[in-house]
């Protein structure tokens, strides 16, 4: 039977992760799909990983790194965990729904695709936030798109599917939020079939616990350069 690994890198998420857990666990997957719950607590500070103890559950995989590498170090421990056919990578906050899970897997359980992204921008509903985020997202889309001779519209998207082979045997290096682009520069090297569609998107303001910022932005252009160009 088909089994689907989602992958939830967490980190000081003490507010969210037991909601974003209930709805991963309740979320509606196409019929004959089996769910693995992989959990990497990124070394949180704030209770979070008192929490997911108490959380755990049958079928939850639970990886605690001591320290805080990441979001890259914290998925790249998830893969490894990982041992489903397809990998959906899913944040611990409340930004993205599992309620979309059956949009992402269609085009991989329809043989038509081995990778599918999730754009913010094709349609879905949306918190209306920060203009400035919208413009930088867009501006490391178009740079990765030139590059890599992708036509995506959401690059740093959180909600990327990959089937095992997609991924296999690729070795990835970043520790932060540079895993986004690394991981499209990578993919579209392989000259896989990638597929994106529209989902929902609740974004944070910092005062609700976003994390990334301006420097996160000027790591990703470079990572983008990186691994597209390079090695």
């Amino acid at each position: 039977m088909p089994r689907l690994s989602i992958v939830i890198p967490a980190y000081n998420e003490v507010r969210t992760v037991e909601e974003l857990l209930r709805r991963v666990r309740e979320a509606e997957l196409p019929a004959g799909l089996e769910r693995q719950i992989v959990v990497v607590d990124d070394g949180s500070t704030d209770g979070t990983s008192e929490l997911l103890e108490r959380l755990r559950t049958p079928g939850m995989e639970l990886i605690r790194h001591e320290e805080n590498r990441g979001k890259g170090a914290a998925l790249r421990s998830g893969f490894a965990r990982a041992d489903g056919d397809i990998l959906l990578v899913q944040d611990a906050d409340l930004e993205y729904h599992p309620r979309d899970y059956p949009a992402l897997l269609a085009p991989i359980l329809d043989g038509e695709a081995d990778v599918v992204f999730g754009s913010r921008f094709h349609g879905g509903p949306q918190r209306v936030l920060f203009f400035w985020h919208y413009v930088g997202n867009r501006a490391l889309t178009l740079l990765s798109n030139l590059l890599s001779d992708l036509n995506l519209s959401d690059m740093e998207t959180c909600y990327k599917v990959m089937r095992r082979e997609a991924i296999a045997g690729l070795e990835l290096s970043s520790n932060r939020f540079g895993i986004e682009p690394e991981l499209t520069a990578k993919l579209a090297k392989r000259k896989l079939r990638i597929f994106e569609v529209p989902i929902s998107y609740y974004g944070r303001t910092y005062e609700e616990g976003k994390k990334i910022g301006w420097r996160d932005g000027v790591a990703a252009a470079w990572a983008i350069v990186r691994y597209n160009l390079f090695p």
